[in-house]
């Protein structure tokens, strides 16, 4: 079976398409991202399988909206010269990644009319990424009309977590009469990057503490405590916890409420201020893409983009702390995402006066790595530190193909 796998975040699409004939091992046959999207230079990365080698293509487009990049990368897919399938027909099924289930999805589900309907309802909760997920849904409706879709949610690992760390402190009845609680995202990412990390170090992971951070655009800490979610810093919707590329993080309500009062922001206004203008866009003035934010510090001395970075920083260590006293100790840290995965000056300056709690960091190990699993603390460390690049792509691949082999025998 070819499976498309779609990843849509707010501001990027991952992709890979799959040979999943062996499940337990299958061929990736293309893989890549549209960055940037909403600028004018957005950037498509193609990296379709020949000859057991992935190429790379890059092209640099103005990009619109998501369903211009979802074009962009079908395109790409069968094009004559750097494609790897001759027609979009040859896709049998399509994978996508939702960020949001809240309590109506607890697993993974074949795409129906009902679901389209339950996610969009879902999309005041995560408005940068489920109004997204039903585009790139409902274009490759259009393309791929009869090939069935499924629905893989981020917020299905973190359902193990207990009440103390899911509920908020307001009124007990809002959680029983509008389910208002936190509900944690990118938990593919998270027990992806856990279980891989595991088995390279050879670790059983329900024996152990865990914290990944997931860091990119969108960003997110997870306690995984005996192989289970246990906290996450993210909420009820994913602008809580960290500062992120527009998203605001932890921000005290009442300082919400002031600045509706003092700004005449009315809901959407204040819901634009926490989603799409605050973060590192907000405090740089420069972007949201970190890459521009630590050009900016490093060669060009702006002092809002380092003060960006020192804050940035701060708010990873601050969680990762918590996490470990919470869960009574740490065994593994786990750096992935796309500043997790290529960012080494993050991951010192995040690991930098850890060695209390048990980190030492190897600089030499960690200069210069990008993309690549690694260990990156020293073999004296009690606390291991790793990169694990993410494959979210594989995990709702997987669980595509199971969704549809049980409807099949059912």
């Amino acid at each position: 079976m070819i499976v498309l796998v779609l990843n849509c975040g707010s501001s990027s699409i991952k992709y890979q398409l799959l040979n999943m004939d062996t499940i337990e091992d299958p061929e990736v046959k293309a893989i890549g991202a549209v960055e940037r999207i909403g600028l004018k230079d957005a950037l498509l990365t193609h990296k379709p399988l020949v000859d057991g080698e992935y190429k790379k293509i890059k092209l640099t487009a103005h990009v619109p909206d998501h369903e211009a990049a979802i074009s962009l990368i079908m395109d790409s897919l069968v094009n004559p010269e750097h494609g790897v399938i001759k027609a979009v027909s040859e896709i049998q099924a399509v994978g996508h990644r939702v960020a949001h289930g809240g309590e109506s999805f607890s697993e993974s589900v074949l795409i129906d009319d009902n679901v389209k309907e339950q996610i969009n309802k879902l999309s005041d909760l995560a408005p940068l990424h489920n109004p997204a997920h039903i585009a790139g849904i409902e274009a490759m409706e259009k393309l791929l009309e009869k090939v069935p879709q499924v629905a893989v949610f981020d917020t299905s690992f973190h359902q193990s977590m207990p009440p103390e760390s899911f509920l908020y402190a307001i009124p007990y009845e809002y959680y029983t009469k509008h389910k208002l609680r936190r509900y944690g995202f990118h938990g593919t990412s998270h027990k992806y990057v856990a279980e891989k990390a595991c088995e390279h170090l050879g670790l059983e992971m329900n024996k152990i503490n865990i914290v990944t951070c997931h860091l990119g655009n969108g960003a997110s800490i997870a306690a995984i405590k005996n192989g289970k979610s246990y906290d996450t810093s993210m909420g009820f919707t994913p602008v809580e916890g960290l500062i992120m590329g527009t998203r605001v993080g932890n921000l005290d309500v009442g300082a919400l409420l002031f600045l509706m009062e003092k700004e005449g922001l009315d809901l959407q206004g204040a819901n634009d201020l926490i989603n799409r203008k605050s973060g590192m866009l907000g405090i740089s003035g420069v972007s949201s893409d970190m890459r521009d934010i630590e050009d900016e510090s490093w060669n060009k001395n702006n002092p809002r983009a380092t003060l960006a970075l020192k804050m940035y920083h701060s708010r990873v260590k601050r969680f990762i702390g918590a996490f470990a006293a919470e869960m009574g100790g740490l065994d593994l840290l786990i750096f992935t995402g796309g500043v997790g995965e290529n960012g080494p000056e993050t991951r010192e300056e995040v690991c930098a006066g850890f060695e209390f709690m048990g980190v030492e960091f190897d600089k030499n190990a960690n200069d210069g790595l990008r993309g690549q699993l690694k260990v990156v603390s020293t073999p004296e460390s009690r606390v291991k530190v790793m990169v694990v690049p993410t494959n979210e792509e594989k995990v709702i691949a997987v669980d595509t193909v199971n969704v549809l082999s049980s409807l099949a025998v059912n």
